[in-house]
């Protein structure tokens, strides 16, 4: 039988266009039966949503239709089982129709059909209701898996005009569709706007309609194959010419097709991944160096003389010495492994030794790269290839902070107790770094250095330092630049989970400075950054948050021309251009810590003049970048060298960043349905908390700790001080994210980092109406910020302000804050609730502003005489309870909390016990006695209730 088929004898044929027709069949019977029978039967419940029904809401969503109604949900899932067989017959034709010799995306792209289908059958059968995580999974699964099948799809096509048009036409309608359809659930969402859901459906639907059309235009191609299978027109033996293969031939001279090939070769892929994974961990040693060092300062209250561990980048100056050079480029290598002590640093015990091997991990890593580029000068594309992994890194650094709620997982302030992946991420860093490093050749062909540049080594290293100090400061987390230009609520502009933004407009950087690596290193990419930085710096959200963008994918795109200018310029622009981004990044500090170092106040509040002076250093490095990559005259190259690894591979490892990022953002969009622990009691359980910068007294990150308390005292309302960690010196961090994702809440993250303060924080289980940041008045001390929020508390208007005064040592400054916001909650005429840090004594000074008649304001407890800095204060509500809570090792300030009742008035002072209060406005018993984790009721040893 096998011979006579192949000799074209069959004994039954089948159209394979049928197997297309059958797919498309199933398919769009699923779920318009779906739909038709939830429109008959279920309609005014499938329309109804969390926040609206009918009419405002007129119909409904996929999800609504398909779900766990009867018989809805079993007409669906008849059908996609029904779709199953022709699916997978599909998707192994496209394979026969596509499969040729030393070809390897047919493989791939079937593989990730298959996966795809059997992530469908994961979220049809495993509904929300089942299993909410699981349904997410296998959800998120199917659309990032939609991407490269589609693309996939497209580069395999036969070089048929009609389907190749209908593919495209399907496909650009499918992406396309994806920008109204998030905003509209945004707008559902975030704005709770009526009606937004039912548009939202309809771009759901839309969705729909053209990924199972995009698969129905197979049809158009397996025409020419029949089952029992006979190719009558030879496509599956590689003789057709694919769109790849048209597009190759166009594009192989050009810039695109160097950069995007359409054949994966392995043992490169592994390469790009193990120079990506390099580069991933010096940006993670990096971005840890400020974070050992902050601890020392902040313990000491000031200048301890552990900052001079900063300095350890500047290590590449030794390679200006000729035998240290040679040494380190032939033992690169051991470099590089030396400079694992950085990840190794979280098995020291001690803070101190912590922070040793970390700069010790940091001066080798600078040392490494430096050392790997300049060797690679021989091999112009060797270290564009080199650079572009150095730069992915970067992009990988800040996607693993984003999933890990800006936390990198292999930091050392991270172990396993609070969600390192410390010991897996060593094991890979030593494997990538046996993997990537290797001999390196002479000086031959590439750049010829014999045309030496004829600009100063000075203006490259300031183009570096520039380079540097922004790709830390601004991109490495997804989140800084949201929150430079937040503005609180109702939200106008970027929240966390659009932080993909950011990390995209990387990406398109990265690609476009490869791609354009002439026009990149021009006063026009110059402009565009410039541009970008000063829209960001001043401006405020969408429209601040668009030049940020514009400002990343500027200064990646710069990264290739600025680091090879560095290269051309001789060893010793490295040195120099570390020691000059290391006063870039005491300036980033300087801004907001004038009150604690020499010299502060001339730098007091000059983000801009940070900001302009790293402009400049990128202006004087593209200054100094030479107009061409290489002389046109070349070397023979030495038949030593090793062959240059293609930059589509790190294309698609940058691709795979971007799909996991994009991912990321879907499972990290708020709920937005959060529910107070007590609701049916109408409790407000509040909280003021300093939380020192989210690092313990043993320099571990606090996040987890804090909130295991903060869910056990069954917290409502909570306002954290000291919260804003996202500059350099604190490792560009925000804990409210992990905390208000974990813990089901709302968040307003405070006055951002420009805004030169330490930070406050809300975070609320009641919907936040409406948030104002206030700077209050400092002429003299350290910015006082507050935040004046009105929160919806069942159905009542509540105000909440959470604030932090100045120091103790600027008393006209607190003077002026106490009469600033006794103003301020004097005119609120919503009762009001005051989380805050005050510096004084019960009953003394600036106490009678803040309490009394010029406030409208009440004490939560006047007989607690025992306070210095947080107090709980409160007007036209009933305060029921009040307690303190012991901080344990988490920070060095403990946590205060009040129980207030909304819609009740204010009572008197009297005390009562316990047995007397219901029981849902008591506190938990838990932190009674010694408490728990060394958290327990201090000061007063219990919770005080009143009447």
């Amino acid at each position: 039988m096998a011979s006579k088929v192949r000799e074209g004898n069959a004994v039954v044929a089948l159209s394979g266009k049928w197997i297309s027709w059958a797919h498309t069949a199933m398919a769009y019977t699923a779920f318009v039966g779906a739909l038709v029978t939830g429109l008959s039967l279920h309609y005014h419940k499938i329309v109804e949503n969390e926040y609206f029904g009918y009419p405002q809401e007129w119909f409904p969503s996929v999800s609504a239709t398909i779900g766990d109604r009867y018989p809805e949900r079993a007409v669906f899932q008849f059908f996609i089982a029904m779709t199953s067989g022709p699916r997978l017959l599909l998707v192994f034709l496209w394979y026969i129709l596509t499969a040729r010799p030393n070809s390897s995306l047919p493989k791939i792209v079937a593989g990730v059909g298959i996966f795809r289908t059997l992530s469908c059958g994961g979220w049809t059968y495993v509904t929300s209701t089942d299993d909410h995580g699981w349904h997410d999974i296998f959800m998120i699964s199917y659309l990032v898996a939609t991407l490269p099948w589609t693309l996939g799809c497209l580069a395999l096509s036969p070089n048929n005009a009609q389907a190749v048009k209908y593919r495209k036409i399907l496909a650009g309608s499918f992406f396309g569709t994806l920008v109204p359809l998030i905003y509209y659930f945004i707008q559902h969402k975030v704005h709770k706007v009526p009606g937004a859901y039912t548009i939202y459906a309809f771009y759901e639907w839309a969705l729909i309609l053209f990924d199972v059309g995009f698969d129905a235009v197979t049809a158009v191609d397996f025409d020419g194959f029949e089952l029992i299978i006979r190719d009558v027109k030879g496509s599956s033996r590689g003789k057709t010419q694919q769109v790849a293969d048209v597009l190759f031939e166009q594009e192989k001279d050009k810039p695109i097709g160097r950069l995007v090939g359409f054949d994966i070769r392995w043992p490169e892929a592994l390469d790009a991944v193990a120079d990506v994974y390099n580069g991933f961990v010096f940006w993670s040693m990096l971005t840890s160096l400020g974070l050992t060092v902050w601890y020392f300062p902040l313990w000491h209250m000031g200048i301890s003389g552990y900052e001079v561990i900063v300095m350890c980048t500047v290590s590449p100056f030794l390679l200006t010495n000729k035998s240290v050079r040679t040494f380190v480029i032939q033992n690169v290598r051991s470099v590089h492994l030396l400079s694992l002590s950085g990840l190794i640093a979280f098995l020291a015990k001690t803070p101190e030794l912590r922070l040793f091997s970390v700069g010790f991990g940091v001066s080798m890593s600078c040392l490494a790269w430096s050392a790997t580029w300049y060797a690679e000068r021989s091999q112009q594309s060797r270290l564009e290839s080199r650079v572009l992994a150095w730069s992915i890194g970067l992009a990988a650094s800040s996607v693993s902070k984003f999933i890990f709620w800006t936390n990198n997982p292999i930091w050392p302030i991270m172990h396993a107790e609070n969600g390192g992946w410390n010991k897996m991420g060593l094991l890979l860093a030593a494997l990538a770094i046996l993997r990537s490093t290797r001999a390196i050749t002479e000086n031959r062909g590439g750049i010829d250095l014999a045309d030496r540049p004829k600009t100063s080594p000075f203006l490259a290293s300031l183009g570096l330092a520039g380079l540097l100090f922004g790709m830390h400061s601004m991109l490495s987390d997804s989140s800084t630049m949201i929150l430079w230009v937040w503005e609180g609520f109702p939200v106008r502009g970027p929240i966390a989970a659009n932080g993909v933004l950011t990390i995209a407009a990387m990406g398109v950087g990265i690609l476009g400075g490869t791609l354009f690596q002439g026009s990149v290193s021009s006063w026009t990419n110059l402009l565009l950054a410039s541009t970008g930085a000063f829209v960001v710096t001043a401006y405020h959200n969408w429209f601040g948050y668009l030049g940020g963008l514009l400002l990343a994918a500027s200064l990646m795109a710069l990264a290739t021309p600025l680091v090879t200018s560095a290269v051309r310029h001789g060893p010793v622009t490295f040195g120099l251009g570390f020691f000059i981004y290391n006063i870039l990044v005491l300036a980033h500090v300087w801004v907001v810590a004038y009150a604690f170092v020499p010299g502060g106040p001339l730098m007091r509040e000059h983000t801009d003049w940070v900001m302009t002076a790293t402009v400049l250093f990128l202006g004087a490095g593209v200054y100094a970048s030479p107009r061409s990559e290489t002389q046109s005259k070349r070397r023979p190259r030495s038949g030593k060298n090793i062959p240059s690894r293609s930059a589509s591979q790190y294309t698609y490892v940058l691709l795979v960043i971007q799909l996991i990022a994009l991912a990321t953002s879907y499972l990290r969009f708020p709920t937005n349905d959060y529910v107070p622990y007590h609701k049916d009691d109408k409790v407000i359980t509040a909280g003021i908390w300093t939380i020192h910068f989210s690092l313990d007294n043993d320099m571990w990150s606090s996040e987890g700790r804090m909130r295991d308390l903060i869910q056990e005292l069954e917290i409502d309302v909570i306002g954290l001080l000291e919260s804003d960690l996202q500059r350099i010196i604190m490792g560009n961090r925000d804990t409210t994210q992990y905390l208000a994702e974990d813990l089901g809440m709302y968040v307003d993250y405070g006055p951002g980092p420009d805004k030169h303060t330490w930070g406050s924080a809300l975070l609320s289980k009641f919907p936040i109406l409406n948030s104002t940041h206030h700077l209050l008045p400092s002429p003299v001390g350290e910015l006082a910020p507050a935040i004046h929020a009105t929160l919806d508390a069942y159905g009542d208007l509540v105000d909440v302000v959470v604030f932090h005064s100045g120091q103790e040592e600027d008393p006209e400054d607190r003077r002026l804050q106490s009469e600033y916001l006794a103003k301020l909650m004097k005119e609120s005429p919503r009762p009001l609730i005051l989380l805050s840090y005050l510096v004084l004594k019960p009953k003394e000074g600036n106490y009678h502003t803040y309490v009394g008649e010029k406030s409208g304001m009440k004490d939560i407890d006047p007989s607690d005489w025992d306070r210095w800095c947080e107090y709980i204060l409160y007007k036209g509500i009933r305060r029921s309870g009040y307690a303190r809570v012991s901080r344990s090792t988490i920070t060095d300030t403990e946590l205060q909390v009040g129980k207030f009742v909304v819609g009740q008035p204010e009572s008197s002072n009297e005390q009562i016990r316990e047995d007397q209060v219901p029981e849902g406005l008591r506190f938990p018993s838990l932190f009674r006695g010694q408490g728990v984790r060394d958290h327990r009721y201090h000061v007063f040893d219990e919770p005080r209730y009143f009447v």
